[in-house]
């Protein structure tokens, strides 16, 4: 088995015993693949991974996919905001933006409070969010009761579930890689594959079949959006941080 081996020079052992964490813990469903743990280390922090050999997706790895991604959020998690185990600290890491999260009871409390406000925050003061497109955040966070859409129980997310993080083995088969995983709505994964093109349409039809979402699930995924816009607004600003503020107005 040849490896992989990831590390930068402002890593730290804990932000990649977290990753490690999360590939172990989405690993655990039936159906989702995920590189293996070869070792952990640190100054600076370095993880390495089985290497991955890649191809391009195929129909029935879209399907197996969305099969697969409905099985992970089934496992579940204890609570929301609950990380994987084995997680070094209480700190989720969107890409290079973290976020120390709390547990919760309620899906809409944290997704608002503990998420999208300490976050819009940080980009509002980084320049990458302007004062207006922060308060129509704010309205939203405001409002989450009524836009949130029914309670589910938790469930096991990927975190940062954007096309590029889904790699197509030479089998055209699916593996997942670099999770930011926690407990939280199983909607927010699919809303993030949408965001910056999917790699199938055949995905969301694999896993509605296998795991029909709820009434409306189709106008909130602009809701679910706000989370990854926010975090690229901080890392990056340009337009993701205006775009933030036209999906927040859409709630309003």
């Amino acid at each position: 088995m040849s490896d992989f081996r990831k590390s930068r020079p402002d890593a730290t052992r804990a932000d990649f015993e977290m990753e490690a964490a999360g590939l172990r813990w989405l690993g655990e469903a039936p159906g989702i693949r995920v590189p293996g743990v070869l070792g952990v280390g640190g100054d600076p922090g370095w993880l390495k991974l089985e290497r991955i050999e890649t191809g391009r997706l195929s129909a029935d790895g879209a399907d197996e996919l969305g099969r697969a991604l409905a099985e992970m959020h089934a496992l579940g998690a204890d609570e929301y905001g609950s990380l994987p185990p084995g997680a070094p600290d209480r700190t989720l890491r969107l890409g290079l933006a973290e976020l120390e999260l709390a547990v919760s009871e309620s899906w809409p409390r944290l997704y608002a409070e503990g998420m999208l406000e300490p976050l819009a925050g940080r980009a509002h003061e980084r320049g990458g969010l302007s004062k207006g497109d922060r308060d129509s955040i704010a309205r939203v966070c405001g409002r989450i009761g009524s836009v949130a859409g029914p309670g589910e129980p938790p469930s096991r997310l990927h975190g940062d579930l954007w096309s590029g993080n889904v790699l197509a083995g030479t089998d055209g088969r699916a593996w997942l890689i670099d999770p930011a995983a926690y407990g939280g709505h199983r909607e927010v994964d699919l809303a993030m594959l949408r965001l910056f093109g999917s790699p199938s349409e055949r995905i969301f039809e694999a896993y509605a079949e296998a795991a029909p979402l709820a009434d409306g699930h189709e106008e909130r995924v602009g809701l679910w959006q706000l989370l990854p816009l926010i975090v690229h607004a901080i890392l990056f600003g340009g337009s993701y941080g205006a775009s933030a503020g036209e999906a927040a107005r859409r709630y309003l």
